[in-house]
């Protein structure tokens, strides 16, 4: 679905991402892993065309993204939900959802209806503008307008970030209920229990190498490697 090759990233003459190789097969989940301040949100800019590529090839579907603008690589199948979830406040939760709605070409594609069935609670705000919702709500509103755009490979970006336990296990569930209707999806982490608990593979980007990578399970079993890399365990 989805492999990156060689990639390099600068901020300027700031070299942030130094050859940067990963892949997301076609229906699963990867997770990718690494502290703060890292690389990992670069990693998903340069997937999306924010920040593009200056050396090194990002191939999706089996096309050559690395240089085409945002809007084509949206075009294409690939949806963002980002950290801090960038919602329209003074939109309502309906607004904010239909405004990005792309006609997906699936025959099971993502309406209004099937998305208020998966996040009933947005159902019951839709009136509600995006500033009244709580941090749970807004992470929801975030991820289901991704889906709107009928993506066939979403990224979510800090997902679970400042939210209380039982929202991210939430969070987790929903991960795992996409994954059913056949998306491929990247999920960048700090919360490691959640990453090992939905994904199928794993990579850990340090000061912008991938230093690590294996199955989920694989990393589950290694507290070596946990605590190298990242400094906990779980």
């Amino acid at each position: 679905m989805l492999q990156l090759i060689d990639v390099h990233t600068y901020y300027g003459e700031n070299h942030i991402l130094n050859g940067v190789s990963m892949e997301v097969k076609e229906n699963t989940v990867v997770a990718l892993l690494g502290r703060n301040g890292m690389g990992k949100t670069t990693i998903v800019r340069s997937i999306v065309g924010f920040t593009p590529a200056r050396t090194g090839r990002i191939i999706f579907k089996g096309e050559d993204i690395t240089t085409l603008p945002p809007y084509q690589i949206c075009r294409m199948g690939i949806a963002l939900a980002p950290q801090g979830r960038a919602i329209f406040p003074s939109l309502t939760v309906e607004e904010n959802l239909t405004i990005g709605e792309r006609k997906g070409k699936r025959a099971n594609r993502w309406t209004l209806d099937r998305v208020y069935s998966l996040f009933p609670r947005l159902k019951e705000r839709s009136k509600n503008k995006g500033n009244l919702l709580s941090g749970g709500e807004q992470q929801m509103l975030c991820i289901a307008r991704a889906m709107m755009t009928n993506p066939d490979f979403l990224i979510m970006d800090e997902a679970s970030e400042g939210l209380a336990p039982l929202i991210v296990k939430e969070i987790g569930e929903l991960v795992l209920e996409l994954k059913k209707e056949g998306l491929s999806l990247l999920i960048v982490e700090q919360n490691l229990s959640l990453a090992l608990n939905v994904s199928d593979y794993v990579y850990i980007v340090s000061k912008g190498e991938i230093i690590y990578h294996s199955t989920a399970e694989e990393l589950r079993n290694n507290k070596e490697e946990q605590n190298r890399c990242l400094g906990v365990e779980v």
